[in-house]
């Protein structure tokens, strides 16, 4: 059990990304079904999730915390895992493993997560918590019809109780009155409001002097609002990238809010409407457990035939309903339906791709991305880049990315692929992204990259180079690749032709394909990488063969 000493909403913030921890608690349930959750069995598990290819951490300094941290968190407080007596899968675990729609699964047990609970108590210090944070943070946002982010990490965070609900409104509502009136000074109206909202949520603890954080021994108000800002910043984050994984939500990157899918506006007043917002079972953690394992409930709209058959005539009027279908072929059915529209979808943004109708479009963004003005640039990043490498050049681009249903980009790429796969028929190229920079850099993207060059190289048994975007690439980075070039591994299939390159090189590398007067070809990629190794075969040192590379693609078309 935890105890929650909040005085804002809490909502798990590990994994970043829910579709992360899909492998994760498969991988549990089949090694370490039916055994006790200890440190044992936690170093156990972080040993053989290391071996993964879909780990990017690296929980060496301490397996069994980390174990703890990506286990105990959400598959845990979502009722996806069971870790006493014995660790396993709850039905709604095993469903998020098995099934091919996993959206539903989300919305199911965010709807559930409560505070308090049987497994997280608030303490004497925090706030008074009666409340299911996803359910009523839905019902603000179709309130509002639109949510923008500063307004959800300000106000929204602090529906701690949901009977606080018409208060947040109001806050929000004169908050938006004052911004109106604040026009062109608004960065400076957002950090007194900031501190105005800190101060008062924080107000005793100001008062009795407890300022200390547990992350320095600096008790000045000063550093505690900074930290207690920072940590409203990741939990309003977090609560965005949950609600995002049902597929009910629209994120506007560029204007920073969130809104309800217009087609899922039915789905989401159905279950507002019906799903009790009081807390359940919470000083019985048998009932809770099963609960909250439960796949049937709250109930959804698709859950009531009527009014699923409605929904799917109306998306889809070109479908025959039989009588004899039961309702799970029908929700078959709708999933089915669903993808294919998906499919067209993603199918006409790529003609208009390879067209260059969305050259504008494309180059804009990566400017945006460059001067980090976008909700969520890493996400950006991967999606904006597939659409740069598919309008590059005339190969096979596959972007990892997860795409909602109206083929707009909803998450990163899960850890055990590349970002990019690039079929050009006679050799393949995979693309990877990172908004890293520093050390973390190569900490974090090294050997992943490297890793994922290499299954490519197994799968196609063809040859194969990787081009590596950031917006500056580090220095152990360059090294590391440089040295790969030439180093004969077996274990990564040979030698490994890593390109790194920063990502204004790589927008000029667009920009050309765009004034060339031809569509650049497989040949043109492929001349391209080759250099890299003739380079890294010519050069003394890292430095000299990057600068040479960045000089190569500043000039790739060139004859």
């Amino acid at each position: 059990m935890a105890r929650i000493d909040s005085k804002v909403i809490f909502v798990t913030t590990s994994p970043r990304t829910p579709g992360k921890m899909i492998p994760e608690i498969e991988l549990l349930n089949t090694h370490f079904s039916g055994q006790e959750w200890d440190s044992q069995t936690q170093k156990e598990f972080m040993e053989l999730l290391k071996e993964e290819n879909f780990f990017n951490g690296e929980g060496a300094n301490d397996p069994a915390f980390s174990a703890r941290d990506r286990i105990n968190r959400a598959p845990k407080s979502l009722g996806f895992v069971t870790l006493s007596p014995v660790i396993g899968l709850t039905p709604a675990g095993l469903e998020l493993v098995t099934a091919k729609r996993k959206e539903d699964i989300f919305l199911r047990q965010l709807l559930k997560f409560q505070i308090p609970s049987p497994f997280h108590k608030p303490t004497q210090n925090s706030a008074e918590f009666w409340v299911k944070p996803y359910l009523e943070l839905f019902r603000l946002i179709r309130h509002f019809g639109s949510l923008k982010f500063d307004e959800l990490m300000l106000f929204g965070l602090q529906l701690t109780n949901y009977h606080k609900f018409e208060n947040v409104i109001s806050k929000i509502n004169n908050f938006r009155i004052l911004k109106a009136q604040n026009e062109g000074n608004y960065k400076k109206f957002r950090a007194e409001s900031l501190d105005a909202e800190l101060r008062e949520i924080y107000s005793q603890d100001i008062r009795s002097g407890n300022t200390r954080t547990r992350q320095t021994n600096d008790g000045s108000i000063e550093k505690f609002l900074q930290t207690k800002a920072s940590n409203m910043r990741d939990y309003a984050d977090a609560c965005i990238r949950y609600l995002r994984a049902t597929g009910l939500v629209n994120i506007s990157h560029l204007g920073k809010s969130i809104s309800i899918v217009p087609e899922k506006i039915l789905e989401v007043d159905y279950f507002l409407d019906n799903t009790d917002r009081e807390p359940q079972f919470i000083d019985d953690e048998k009932r809770y457990i099963t609960y909250l394992g439960n796949v049937e409930i709250p109930v959804l709209l698709t859950d009531k035939r009527d009014l699923l058959e409605q929904k799917m005539k109306a998306e889809f009027p070109k479908i025959k309903v039989e009588n004899s279908f039961t309702l799970q072929k029908l929700k078959d059915i709708f999933a089915d339906e669903l993808e294919k529209r998906k499919e067209r979808i993603l199918s006409e943004q790529i003609t208009a791709i390879k067209d260059y109708r969305l050259f504008s479009d494309i180059t804009s963004t990566f400017d945006q991305i460059i001067d980090n003005s976008l909700y969520d640039t890493p996400l950006m990043l991967e999606w904006n880049t597939w659409r740069a490498m598919t309008m590059l050049d005339a190969g096979s681009i596959k972007a990892n990315l997860k795409f909602d249903d109206f083929g707009n980009p909803m998450a990163t790429a899960q850890g055990n692929i590349a970002d990019i796969v690039c079929d050009y028929g006679e050799f393949g190229l995979t693309v990877e992204v990172t908004m890293q920079s520093g050390q973390r850099q190569y900490e974090m993207e090294g050997e992943p990259v490297t890793r994922h060059l290499a299954k490519m190289k197994r799968e196609t048994n063809k040859p194969a180079y990787c081009l590596f975007i950031a917006p500056k690439i580090n220095e152990a980075c360059i090294a590391h690749f440089y040295a790969l070039h030439k180093m004969n591994i077996s274990y990564y299939g040979g030698t490994s032709t890593i390109v790194p390159l920063p990502l204004n090189v790589f927008l000029k590398m667009v920009e050309d394909s765009h004034k060339a007067s031809y569509i650049p070809e497989p040949k043109h990629v492929q001349r391209f990488f080759e250099q890299s190794n003739k380079l890294a075969n010519a050069t003394d040192n890292e430095v000299e063969w990057f600068n040479g590379i960045k000089q190569q693609a500043l000039n790739w078309l060139a004859a």
